[in-house]
C-alpha cells in the first residue's frame, strides 16, 4: 500500500523504523543492519529525508545520527499513516478476529503511541483468556485490554461512559474492525 504513495522501498522501511521508534536516533550502519539494506541506498534515502525536513541530524562520537523532526509539518499525518499500515497491527487484527465474533476492535495506547486507559478494546463474543494468551505470545510488551459484549458496549454508550466515548472519539485510535451500529 505505501509503495504506491512512496517511490522507494528503502525510504518506506526507514520511515517505518522511525515512526515505530519516534524518540530514537540511529546512525547509517545501524539502520543498514536493522533493515538489511545496502549502505548506499540507506545513505541516499536518509539524505533525501533530511532535505525534505522529516529527519534531523547530529554528530556524536564521530557518527552522524538521524532522528525525526517532530516539528515537521506532516509529522503527525505520516506517523498516523505508518502506524495504521503497520503489518504488526494487521496481523494482530486478523488473529483477534479468529478468536471469536468481533464486532468492534479499537487499537489505542501503545499501538498508536498515546496515553490511554487501554491499549485494546474488543467488543463481541471472545474468550478473554485466549486473547491474553495471544497478546502475550505475539506482542513483546504488556498490553492492557478490555473485552465487552455488544449489549454491554451499547449500554455504556447510552450512559455516556467516559472510557467508551474516549476510545471511540480519539482520532489517533485505529479501528480496524467495525461491524457495530451505534445507537
Amino acid at each position: 500500500m505505501l509503495k504506491r504513495l512512496f517511490t522507494s522501498s528503502v525510504r518506506i522501511k526507514i520511515l517505518d523504523l522511525y515512526f515505530h521508534n519516534t524518540d530514537e536516533e540511529f546512525y547509517i550502519r545501524e539502520i543498514t543492519r536493522l533493515l538489511d539494506e545496502q549502505i548506499n541506498s540507506v545513505r541516499r534515502e536518509l539524505k533525501n529525508l533530511h532535505k525534505a525536513g522529516i529527519l534531523n541530524t547530529k554528530t556524536k562520537s564521530r557518527k552522524k545520527y538521524y532522528f525525526l523532526d517532530k516539528e515537521f509539518m506532516l509529522y503527525e499525518d505520516l506517523k498516523s499513516i505508518f502506524l495504521k499500515a503497520s503489518t504488526q497491527n494487521t496481523t494482530l487484527t486478523s488473529s483477534i478476529n479468529k478468536l471469536g465474533k468481533v464486532k468492534l476492535l479499537i487499537l489505542s495506547g501503545k499501538f498508536v503511541e498515546i496515553e490511554s486507559d487501554a491499549d485494546l478494546l474488543v467488543v463481541g463474543n471472545i474468550d478473554k483468556n485466549e486473547l491474553a494468551h495471544l497478546l502475550e505470545t505475539t506482542i513483546d510488551y504488556p498490553v492492557r485490554f478490555s473485552v465487552m459484549s455488544e449489549d454491554d458496549f451499547q449500554y455504556r454508550l447510552e450512559c455516556n461512559d467516559q472510557f467508551v466515548l474516549t476510545m471511540l472519539k480519539n482520532s489517533k485510535n485505529i479501528i480496524p474492525v467495525n461491524k457495530i451500529t451505534l445507537n
